[in-house]
């Protein structure tokens, strides 16, 4: 039997555990087989006494796409998507005792920015491009609520939730979506500086220090993402959601926008 393909690589050095996403050809975009690995990694990076610090980083140009369309696509027929898995994933994240600190060196959609926003500390290069898609292709930002509200300014995230335009890296720091950013040349600097920094604090105080950052429980955040994930899978499933996929995979317009460039020109005709 042939093993499944390796969809987020696992290195260690230093009590630093590095989580690489690793899916380059679909922009790591959150299948169901990445989703699973991720989860495994962080499993084992939180059991592992040796680790303190927990990076979550990327190959390739992109960070991470959202949610995996072409799977979400071809499990229509099921009355699934893949999308519903997230919650899981971000929780883990959220409840993690270990610090974690994303590594953003390219563009960020969707799904993404709640892996961003559900670690502790996110460094990005200026350069890096994000957007809250979803509205787009007829679904909402359902189940990423749950991490990315409580880090957004109120105002903005009403602006890039419903205009779903997109911003960059120093939009995201003015916002709250990460810590810092940076010039993509010193990106990795900026990392190392974080991390030799976390793997000062004593491991016990870390995760109490989470715990106190955390409140009101992680309990009420597992059953708010239970809630936002039956949410999401809805709109996916509705006839909006299946049109938006559908329209993004064939790269043409969506009915929606179809018919307001027909309405424009009927008028201006």
């Amino acid at each position: 039997m042939t093993s499944p393909d390796v969809l987020v690589r696992v290195a260690t050095a230093r009590g630093v555990t590095t989580l690489t996403l690793d899916s380059p050809h679909n922009r790591n975009a959150l299948s169901t087989g990445l989703m699973t690995q991720l989860l495994a990694g962080l499993a084992d990076a939180v059991a592992d006494d040796a680790v303190r610090v927990i990076v979550l980083g990327h190959t390739g140009p992109v960070f991470c796409s959202g949610a995996d369309l072409k799977e979400t696509a071809a499990a229509y027929a099921s009355g699934t998507v893949p999308a519903g898995m997230l919650g899981d994933v971000l929780a883990a994240l959220w409840e993690c005792p270990k610090p974690v600190l994303a590594r953003v060196g390219g563009p960020a959609r969707a799904g993404g920015l709640g892996l961003i926003a559900a670690a502790d500390l996110a460094v990005c290069a200026d350069e890096a491009t994000f957007a809250f898609t979803e509205v787009r292709i007829g679904v909402i930002p359902a189940v990423i609520s749950a991490t990315v509200l409580p880090r957004l300014h109120p105002r903005a995230a009403a602006e890039l939730y419903l205009t779903g335009d997109t911003f960059d890296g120093r939009r995201a720091a003015e916002i709250g979506l990460v810590t810092a950013s940076v010039p993509a040349d010193g990106l990795d600097e900026a990392v190392r500086g974080y991390c030799d920094s976390l793997v000062r604090g004593a491991p016990g105080a870390l995760a109490g220090a989470k715990e106190l950052l955390r409140r009101p429980g992680t309990a009420e955040l597992r059953g708010d993402l239970a809630r936002l994930s039956a949410l999401s899978t809805g709109y996916f499933l509705s006839d909006e959601g299946r049109e938006g996929v559908t329209a993004f995979r064939e790269k043409r317009l969506t009915r929606w926008v179809a018919a307001l460039d027909a309405d424009h020109g009927a008028h201006s005709g």
